[in-house]
């Protein structure tokens, strides 16, 4: 790995970590795409997994106190059902439907909430959510927009929903890990960054939350759901972009 990539990953990891302490999904799939640039696919999808559960491990340690740990129970039993069923199929997709799975997953965060009628607090919602965002989390590589809409319709603030999101979000990243992962591991671990820039971006990740966490605290309830949805759909129509440009190259 040239040392130019290598700065760029740890460089992201700073910088989407800070964002996501902040949105609480935003920086996920910011990192997702800039990984899918310079990695293989596996590659990106386990680094990107390494990087997360960090990054969402610490926040949740941060708002530790904010955690509804009884939906954080009922979506880590759901995570290990969705990664037993994709590490089964041996699915991996190619860097084109990845990027358009990346461009699609923001615009879910766009259906009208009269539509919506789930809650994350409910036991049944929370096990449907690990279900479906760790599905889709092993497929498109993030899923912040799909686990947002279990959390429009409850009555936690703002602090509450960053952490207990964070807090799911370890499982999830984890399922991620494991499943490409383990296939690397057998083979060598071709295309994984060397272990160095893995030591450089971890810390760094840590600092992002806590900088990010820094200016949640400045932020009102409505700044923070609008700014949300209005980040991730830029990024969504970037990578939109970058998918039919490697499509129409092929």
């Amino acid at each position: 790995m040239s040392g130019l990539a290598a700065a760029f990953i740890v460089a992201a990891a700073f910088l989407t970590a800070t964002l996501s302490g902040v949105f609480g999904m935003a920086g996920g799939l910011v990192l997702m795409g800039a990984l899918a640039l310079v990695l293989p696919v596996s590659a990106a999808f386990v680094t990107h997994g390494l990087l997360q559960l960090v990054a969402n491990g610490w926040r949740a340690i941060l708002h530790r106190k904010h955690v509804r740990w009884a939906i954080v129970g009922w979506y880590a039993l759901a995570s290990a059902v969705a990664a037993l069923v994709v590490s089964l199929l041996s699915f991996v997709p190619s860097k084109p439907l990845l990027f358009l799975l990346l461009g699609l997953v923001p615009f879910l965060t766009w259906l009208p909430q009269r539509w919506i009628n789930l809650d994350a607090a409910r036991p049944p919602q929370a096990f449907l959510s690990g279900l479906s965002v760790t599905g889709l989390n092993l497929t498109a590589g993030v899923a912040g927009p799909l686990l947002d809409i279990f959390f429009v319709r409850t009555e936690l603030t703002r602090h509450a929903i960053v952490a207990t999101k964070a807090a799911t979000q370890v499982f999830a990243h984890l399922a991620k890990v494991v499943v490409y992962g383990s296939p690397l591991l057998v083979g060598g671990a071709v295309g994984l960054p060397p272990w160095w820039v893995f030591a450089m971006a971890v810390p760094l990740s840590m600092l992002g939350t806590y900088t990010g966490g820094l200016i949640l605290d400045r932020m009102s309830d409505v700044n923070f759901k609008r700014w949300t949805r209005w980040i991730v759909t830029a990024v969504g129509v970037m990578y939109l972009v970058q998918a039919a440009q490697l499509f129409a190259g092929r």
